[in-house]
């Protein structure tokens, strides 16, 4: 589904039935996307140019011939550093998915959020092209046979990826900074303050907010909007409307919605969920 960005920029996205898996050819010059995160695992390549992006609080750049692994849940951004712009590829590997084929192949280590890659950026011709293969064969439609050995293949190669995940995030949050990050996932579509979030961690309302940037890498409302848009994604991919999506996450309409999703995922919540449904909005 080619979706018009501007005349340097364009993307096109489509989405695997079967197996929901999504997958995003684009090119982008300077700006491309604002930090945001996803519940699926992307692995994906450069084509060409140079692509830079923030991940786990460094700063990646990629060339043709590097992978890109990128874990559920990691805040990542992207633009272009040089005119040219740059041309990329990605797959988006939905957990439940990776789960079971994980246990198939006798991979455990890359079940859902607990897969965590040693290195962001891997230079490895054969992992390169086993991702390649596994998008063609997505992207061009080239069938379900394709799809399934392409998609092992490149399962077998991403095992020798795996490390021990780091101890970040969830992992590294206080008892009272976890308090508040509950209380985001639990209230997504509600309209709390700081005031509500300090009170149930026990502190002040500067030093939660110094603390919860230390320790997920971004600030409560930044946070917020991250398990919002990821909450939208999911509503999207069943047909539900933008409009009854923004008032089931929080979002304070269709156009306040719209906003945040196309300065992260570049595309609009009604270009996504009809990629996802072949409903128009």
């Amino acid at each position: 589904m080619p979706t018009p960005l501007s005349p340097a920029n364009w993307l096109t996205a489509r989405r695997d039935a079967e197996t929901g898996i999504e997958s995003l050819r684009a090119h982008f010059s300077g700006h491309a996307y604002d930090p945001h995160d996803h519940d699926d695992m992307l692995i994906g390549y450069t084509e060409q140019g140079v692509q830079r992006f923030q991940c786990h609080r460094s700063l990646h750049t990629s060339v043709p011939g590097r992978a890109i692994l990128i874990e559920p849940g990691a805040l990542h951004d992207g633009h272009a550093p040089e005119a040219g712009g740059f041309t990329y590829a990605m797959l988006y590997l939905p957990q439940a998915w990776v789960e079971r084929a994980a246990r198939r192949l006798d991979l455990p280590g890359l079940a859902g959020v607990e897969a965590a890659f040693g290195h962001t950026l891997v230079d490895d011709r054969a992992l390169v092209d086993a991702i390649r293969q596994a998008f063609v064969a997505i992207h061009g439609n080239e069938g379900r046979l394709a799809r399934d050995e392409t998609l092992d293949r490149l399962l077998l190669q991403l095992g020798a990826q795996l490390r021990d995940p780091p101890l970040t995030g969830d992992a590294a949050a206080s008892p009272a900074i976890a308090r508040v990050r509950d209380l985001l996932h639990e209230h997504l579509d509600g309209n709390l303050g700081l005031d509500e979030l300090a009170e149930a961690a026990g502190i002040d309302r500067f030093r939660l907010t110094r603390l919860f940037q230390r320790a997920f890498g971004t600030s409560p409302h930044a946070y917020l909007v991250r398990v919002r848009l990821r909450a939208a994604r999911r509503l999207l991919a069943t047909g539900r409307t933008p409009a009854q999506v923004a008032a089931e996450v929080g979002f304070a309409d269709q156009s306040h919605l719209g906003r945040w999703f196309r300065r992260a995922y570049r595309m609009t919540p009604a270009a996504y969920r009809q990629m996802c449904t072949n409903v128009p909005d």
